[in-house]
């Protein structure tokens, strides 16, 4: 399938809102992913003259263990010593990620994240594929996303919608946790030589407006999820609310020793980035929304929100992507550096973990894809987050994923997550500074020596607002 015809077949897709109806609805074929993954591969090499020599790829549990713990699939087990042995005949280092959202059915069957023994049978999953893979194994990420399988599933019940228990899910968070801790410590048992680290998705943004109001919101926000899992996974502490409780431990789910666990050293922590949020106290949504919008379907996920204490809303004048994602280069270094000034020197080295610049639009008059446009974006991208790097935040990865990657996910919430495009025509597409990369600021990165990226702090500051006429 050619570039073109992909573009095309993806174009017809309607990116929607998710309601009942689209949740419930099949999903579309998937397209063929080889011509893009050589496409983003070779704008990295462009811009940074860096071509990965890493290969990260999913153990795959439901594949190994189908039937029951101690139970493996032994042609399985072969294949994926054959393929390490082929990655490092090639020069390439092996990345495992031993969880990647689905459990093996019998688990799912006995409660999921929701039952504490999930967490044991985890553990000892790590523990026999860190005996068999230890020494071949370059780095370990125990989980791609530790929010999707728990908070968005047994929570909010956004895949599939019937399992959403809301406060009565968050055994789960605890679960996935404590999964995380002892199945790192069982890989260290075993002697394995490579990194380990866990995958958390990060969620950072910027205040609707400058009320006091909205600038909580947004901490709101990002207590539910950033701090729901990094405050007992760095600080060995459930999260607590502006009302002195800690959501997750009023469950009854923590038992003696498991917050020593959790907080089991990391070598590296995974950073998931989506897109950044405009948020607004629930209050303040009439200021913020047209009245017409602001009872429209696009805010059903308001109705959720509003009982945490914010709300989501479009950005204004802010060109988004072909699925309604804000383009805001600077909305991923600006969340890093807020995570640095909530965790400070706990943070263990970051990698991120990115979706990159996977614009369908960005075509150029020929109708072709328009390589230069799509290269400035990512290299404004990465300017900002040199700049982190130049200020002393460790960030020892960045991986660049396209368009087609989680497509799944894309397909179904991709517009609530920016509670749609705004009505208005597209504004006018800012030009992308072009020149703030920094040599040395990537390993090995061959770029121009130029000026640091600009706005960027570390010390403690007010947050800044991205209201009306941001762009």
């Amino acid at each position: 399938m050619s570039d073109g015809f992909l573009h095309e077949s993806l174009r017809r897709v309607d990116w929607g809102v998710a309601t009942a109806d689209t949740l419930a609805a099949p999903l579309p074929p998937l397209p063929e992913r080889g011509g893009h993954f050589r496409q983003w591969t070779e704008d990295l090499r462009r811009l940074t003259g860096v071509v990965a020599d890493t290969h990260r790829m999913v153990a795959g549990w439901p594949q190994l263990q189908p039937d029951g713990p101690g139970d493996w699939d032994r042609h399985a087990l072969d294949r994926c010593d054959r393929a390490l042995d082929a990655l490092l005949a090639q020069g390439t280092r092996p990345c495992v990620t031993l969880l990647d959202r689905s459990l093996p059915p019998w688990l799912d069957a006995a409660g999921g994240w929701l039952a504490r023994d999930t967490a044991e049978h985890f553990a000892a999953f790590a523990a026999e594929l860190g005996r068999r893979f230890g020494d071949r194994v370059e780095r370990w990420i125990t989980s791609t996303d530790l929010a999707g399988p728990t908070l968005a599933d047994h929570v909010a019940g956004m895949y599939p919608p019937s399992r959403g228990a809301g406060r009565a899910g968050l055994p789960a968070v605890h679960h996935i946790l404590l999964a995380n801790g002892l199945a790192t410590q069982a890989l260290r048992a075993t002697g394995a030589r490579g990194r380990i680290g866990t995958t958390v998705t990060l969620v950072g943004g910027y205040p609707a407006t400058d009320d006091p109001y909205d600038r909580l919101a947004l901490e709101r926000l990002e207590s539910w999820t950033n701090r729901l899992f990094l405050d007992p996974l760095l600080l060995g502490e459930h999260m607590v609310t502006e009302e002195d409780v800690s959501p997750v431990e009023a469950t009854g789910c923590v038992h003696p020793g498991d917050l020593e666990t959790i907080a089991t050293e990391q070598d590296l922590l995974g950073l998931s980035w989506h897109t950044p949020f405009r948020v607004t106290a629930p209050e303040n949504l009439p200021r913020v929304l047209p009245t017409r919008t602001c009872q429209s379907a696009l805010n059903e996920v308001n109705r959720l929100l509003v009982g945490l204490g914010f709300a989501i809303v479009p950005f204004d004048d802010v060109e988004t992507t072909a699925y309604g994602w804000p383009i805001i280069p600077e909305g991923l270094a600006d969340a890093v550096a807020e995570l640095y000034e909530l965790y400070g020197e706990v943070l263990p080295p970051l990698s991120v973990v990115d979706n990159g610049m996977g614009d369908l639009d960005l075509v150029d008059d020929s109708g072709h894809s328009d390589d230069d446009r799509r290269r400035a974006l990512l290299r404004a991208r990465l300017s900002w987050l040199a700049g982190l790097t130049a200020a002393g935040v460790d960030v020892c990865g960045y991986e660049y994923w396209s368009v087609l990657d989680n497509l799944e996910a894309k397909f179904r919430y991709t517009r609530l997550y920016t509670m749609a495009v705004p009505d208005h025509e597209a504004p006018p597409r800012p030009p992308i500074p072009s020149d703030w990369l920094r040599r040395g600021a990537f390993a090995g990165a061959a770029v121009p020596e130029e000026g640091r990226a600009r706005g960027l702090s570390l010390v403690p500051s007010p947050r800044r607002t991205r209201g009306a006429g941001a762009s």
